[in-house]
């Protein structure tokens, strides 16, 4: 149950990226996950200078708009603009001569250090961003179990070192707590607290961490004369690495502690249950629907690195206090852990089933 919390879950260290292993590139090449990039991420670092990004109000938007000696900065633009039609169009190039790089931008913040580029189509001025990282293994696993666990698909091509993946839209959880969660109806906020329930069990069932309001959007959709709220991740870094159970609980973030006395001010305990016994049963039939994948992906998680063993000791002595399922005790690493907790809601969806 959702419950609000006097104390700030923290992340002590950043986490350390982790490198691609050989079975986790063939199973991105199965699932159509690799591309040939005329860029990779080594080769955007050579910018010879930057001016700050700040948003309408006046804040440093912690982004660097990055420039290129000049006889570079063609060659640049014209692969990003390759890799925006392998990105959308599977790399169909009729519609090279109409696309246009407005703008690359550095971040500084966060694990990935990601690079974000706007593409404009000069016919009709609509632009694309899309982001470009140094490829870490964490993040793949997290990207993947997003597309397998959640409603929502996730677009990222993968290339040697470099990951090349699709902006997702939406109001960053900050400001959308900050600026529109006043503006919303009496029917709208808690139509938002179940879904943050929701939110809050894929979270944990899929070992999604850090999920701080900044790290998560909010997309509104209007459906006839009302407006439907859904909550979507958008930052994956902290994928089955962490060893506090909390951290993969957004509840416990002191950033997500508005969203949470919404769920206690409009939510029943017993309505809270219901949503997450949604969450898993929808969760446990997406797995059956796509269990050959499920499997491939598991079995490699299984075989990588991507934790320390004091992390995987820490998870799963929880995991085994808060389902009682002796086999946590047996996990030697987060693949482990992430196959027999995806097993337990499987399991439970059957009996119920």
């Amino acid at each position: 149950m959702i419950k609000e919390s006097k104390t700030d879950v923290k992340i002590a260290f950043r986490k350390p990226a982790y490198p691609i292993i050989p079975e986790l590139m063939e199973y991105l090449e199965k699932y159509n996950r690799t591309t040939k990039s005329p860029l990779l991420y080594d080769d955007l670092l050579r910018f010879s200078g930057g001016i700050s990004v700040y948003d309408k109000e006046g804040n440093d938007t912690l982004w660097l708009r990055v420039f290129y000696p000049e006889f570079e900065q063609a060659e640049i633009e014209a692969g990003l603009n390759k890799i925006y039609t392998l990105l959308h169009s599977d790399g169909d190039e009729d519609t090279l001569p109409y696309l246009t790089v407005d703008s690359i931008e550095f971040c500084t913040f966060g694990n990935s250090k990601p690079f974000r580029i706007r593409v404009r189509n000069i016919l009709n001025d609509n632009y694309t961003n899309f982001y470009i990282k140094k490829a870490d293994a964490s993040r793949i696993y997290g990207l993947e179990m997003e597309d397998l666990l959640s409603p929502n698909r996730v677009n990222y091509l993968v290339y040697k070192d470099t990951l090349i993946e699709e902006h997702i839209l939406g109001i960053p959880g900050d400001v959308f707590i900050k600026q529109h969660l006043d503006k919303c109806t009496e029917l709208e906020k808690s139509q938002l607290a179940k879904e943050f329930v929701k939110f809050n069990e894929r979270c944990m069932v899929g070992l999604l961490g850090d999920m701080r309001s900044y790290n998560y959007v909010v997309i509104p959709t209007h459906d006839y004369d009302h407006v439907v709220y859904r909550i979507r991740a958008i930052d994956f870094d902290q994928q089955s690495y962490e060893g506090n159970l909390k951290i993969y609980l957004p509840q416990y973030f002191k950033e997500n502690f508005r969203m949470v006395k919404l769920v206690m001010d409009k939510l029943k305990p017993n309505s809270v249950e219901q949503y997450r016994k949604e969450v898993r049963s929808v969760i446990a039939k997406r797995l059956l629907n796509s269990h050959e994948r499920y499997l491939d992906l598991v079995s490699i998680l299984k075989k990588d690195n991507i934790a320390p063993k004091s992390h995987v000791t820490e998870l799963r002595t929880a995991l085994q206090k808060l389902t009682y399922d002796s086999k946590f005790r047996l996990c030697e690493n987060m693949g482990d852990i992430a196959e027999i907790g995806l097993e337990f809601v499987m399991k439970n969806y059957r009996k119920v089933e």
